[in-house]
């Protein structure tokens, strides 16, 4: 089978032998439970329960205000200790209701009911998909359920599954396509019910050809197949993801919808299919712990508002102090300033490395060398693009295309002069939607 792809991107290191071979083991968390209110793409939630009240597991806690924003429930039982302000791995302080966990994790009623979800309708699926609060689990935070409504889902030929899992160090999708490859089916078949005229391509990059065989061996629907894709960064790119598959060209004022297409991940297609066949809203994830200074790297699967402390401390701890932890890749993560964060719906990995390789390389000036270039998946000119933020010029930036920057980081990976080039795209984008907001507003 041919190897799809896209142009240009990067081959970083995979780094995946740490955890590849790690079965996912799951934690049962004994530590208080922290919700944050925004822990997606949207408006934030606004708490239905008070402090002093008892909670139960798989309980709503939190309510959407808005269609694109997403419940939260409780992953455990217990008593509602407090509601306030805490930190989170973005560096915000974020509103959030803390549970005082008691360990017994009373089950809310018709949690875990099974039912035939081949009678249910479009409208049935979507609802209990919506209520659920899933999001995109690859760390986006979409939710589901508004990239599951187009206005024309007729038009909608393509449902792509994204098993690239392109990002280094990264192997929770990879276990639940080995481990849970039949939920996974299943809740394509779920997916596709939404979608009358569309069949499902499941990417899958080719360094995980073990995973390819397991899913095509179950794969009973002659609507849905399995796609090698190359093995380069950032190959799990929504629109890198499309074009290497259809074909298709999409950019920042398009939605995949706009192509015929749409994109979800692995974890989000299995927690779709327990939102629809069993009750079981998002109340649990998969993350990745590993690097090189954790004792014991591993798969866990973790209640969502567990502590990433928690997590360390169930990987062995640190085998010696770290100059750098991450949550996330180690190419669009984010450095933690703590520890003792809760895990969100999108958090993915905890990593580790005994040294900060970034912070000790000095910055030098352009060199003029074109590499950027070369990396680019949007073929942009980020030498010029860092010019013009640097300079205050969002007016050039926006000219150079720079909104179409997807933040992979794939040019300050390249740079010889190890110069910030995604720091300040991040940077010249905010000033832009901030300008563009002043202007709607005169």
């Amino acid at each position: 089978m041919k190897l799809k792809s896209f142009k240009r991107g990067i081959h970083p290191k995979g780094n995946k032998q740490y955890t590849a071979d790690k079965p996912i083991k799951e934690l049962v968390s004994t530590c208080d439970a922290t919700y944050p209110l925004s822990q997606h793409i949207g408006a934030p939630c606004e708490p239905v329960v008070a402090i002093g009240d008892e909670v139960k597991k798989g309980q709503l806690i939190a309510k959407a205000t808005s269609f694109v924003s997403c419940n939260i429930f409780s992953a455990v039982s217990g008593k509602v200790k407090d509601i306030k302000p805490v930190a989170t791995t973005s560096g915000e302080t974020v509103q959030s209701i803390i549970i005082e966990n008691d360990g017994k994790f009373e089950e809310v009623e018709g949690f875990g009911k099974q039912e035939d979800y081949t009678k249910f309708d479009r409208d049935e699926i979507l609802e209990k998909i919506q209520y659920a609060g899933i999001v995109g689990l690859g760390g986006a935070g979409f939710p589901t359920h508004v990239k599951l409504a187009p206005k024309e889902p007729d038009r909608i030929d393509y449902l792509i599954v994204n098993a690239a899992e392109c990002e280094p160090y990264l192997t929770s999708d990879y276990r639940l396509m080995l481990e849970k490859g039949d939920k996974l089916v299943e809740g394509i078949k779920i997916l596709l019910k939404l979608f009358k005229n569309a069949k499902c391509v499941i990417g899958i990059e080719n360094n995980k050809t073990d995973a390819y065989k397991h899913l095509v061996e179950i794969i009973d629907d002659e609507k849905i197949e399995c796609q090698l894709l190359k093995a380069k960064y950032p190959q799990g790119g929504e629109r890198m993801l499309i074009k290497a598959i259809t074909g298709r060209e999409i950019n920042s004022k398009m939605l995949p919808a706009d192509a015929g297409t749409v994109v979800v991940n692995v974890a989000s297609t299995i927690a779709c299919y327990d939102a629809v066949a069993n009750n079981i809203p998002l109340i649990k994830r998969v993350l990745t712990i590993t690097g090189d200074a954790i004792t014991n790297p591993c798969n866990l699967l973790v209640s969502i508002g567990c502590s990433h402390k928690e997590l360390l401390e169930e990987a062995g701890g640190f085998n010696c102090n770290p100059e750098k932890i991450v949550s996330g890749g180690p190419m669009m993560g984010t450095a933690l300033f703590e520890i003792d964060l809760p895990v969100t719906k999108t958090s993915s990995s905890i990593l580790a490395f005994t040294k900060d390789e970034v912070a000790k390389v000095p910055t030098s000036a352009c060199i003029h060398c074109g590499r950027c270039l070369g990396a680019c998946p949007e073929k942009l000119v980020p030498q010029l693009m860092m010019a013009a933020s640097d300079n205050s010029q969002f007016d050039e930036f926006e000219k150079l295309h720079g909104m179409e920057c997807i933040e992979c980081g794939s040019c300050t990976y390249v740079c010889p002069a190890k110069r910030p080039l995604t720091q300040s795209f991040k940077y010249a984008k905010r000033e832009v939607i901030k300008q563009r907001k002043k202007g709607e507003k005169k």
